[in-house]
């Protein structure tokens, strides 16, 4: 995927919801150790790679996952952090995702001027039930960041943020089920209440993918394949598209960059018509891949 940036792989459990890790159980498959941390052979500069013809790869505008095989603020990446800082500070016109489930290291690990925070840093904290979404947003509301949203992935309980949304914090909700070894249940229940609060906040919300077991009415549904997760996802129609968020995006020199000049995300117009991701993600990235591989299955 073209919006993924991974300066460092490998990461410590230190909640819930790590309990059934996607990356632990991927790299198993590749016979690798998911708690061994190091830094990525060329991935630190992914950001400031250029084509050909001397321009980013990375187009002014687009959105960045950053650290999604691990945590950007993991205690092991303090010596690499700095160097991750400076990229995202040379790339002042691309938006950065990042997320954690350890905001209390978050405010002794910031750049030395980062002041009231960076435009272009979107900071999310992970909420899997109502215990770490009670333990991490009041740390959330205290850290000085432009942008601020929740990840409740994988959603593994009923959980109530309603007075969080309403202290008007929060621009963006992501949910998501679980996937992978042991998945344990997400209910559609607690899909429906999350959605719900968004909606009476105004605040974005992002149903990507139900997770391998999906429960509705009582009824029990397996779903291993990940398209389908995410096509059920986008046809439960309970995503809710709120206020618009708004980066303050500059060039190298500090000149703010000119609406027309901001890319715009495009899609397949078969794979991701219906997807779950398609409100919050980069859009197609014309690899091809989708179309081989529906090729294979004709």
């Amino acid at each position: 995927m073209h919006d993924i940036w991974n300066p460092w792989h490998g990461c410590k459990k230190c909640s819930e919801g790590c309990e059934n890790c996607y990356m632990y159980f991927l790299d198993r498959m590749r016979n690798q150790d998911g708690s061994k941390i190091y830094r990525t052979k060329n991935g630190l500069r992914y950001p400031l790679q250029k084509n050909w013809q001397g321009q980013y790869k990375i187009q002014s505008g687009e959105m960045i996952r950053v650290c999604m095989t691990s945590d950007f603020f993991l205690e092991e990446a303090d010596e690499w952090r700095p160097d991750a800082w400076d990229i995202m500070r040379q790339r002042s016109d691309v938006k950065f995702f990042l997320l954690t489930k350890r905001p209390q290291r978050v405010a002794d690990h910031l750049p030395k001027d980062w002041g009231e925070g960076w435009d272009n840093i979107f900071f999310n904290v992970t909420c899997e039930n109502q215990r770490r979404a009670d333990e991490r947003i009041p740390i959330l509301f205290n850290l000085p960041f432009k942008h601020k949203g929740i990840m409740t992935a994988p959603l593994i309980g009923a959980i109530d943020i309603e007075h969080y949304l309403a202290a008007g914090q929060i621009e963006q909700v992501l949910c998501g089920g679980e996937n992978y070894d042991g998945s344990r249940p997400c209910h559609y229940e607690w899909v429906k209440q999350l959605s719900e609060q968004c909606q009476r906040n105004n605040v974005t919300f992002n149903f990507i993918e139900t997770g391998s077991v999906f429960i509705k009415e009582g009824k029990r549904y397996h779903i291993p394949d990940k398209q389908i997760q995410a096509q059920q996802a986008y046809r439960s129609g309970l995503s809710y598209q709120g206020k618009p968020i708004r980066f303050h995006l500059v060039d190298g020199w500090g000149y703010d960059i000119p609406e027309e000049s901001l890319y715009v995300p495009h899609y397949h117009p078969i794979t991701c018509k219906e997807c779950g991701s398609r409100m919050t993600c980069n859009g197609c990235a014309d690899c091809g891949k989708c179309d081989k591989n529906r090729g294979k299955n004709e």
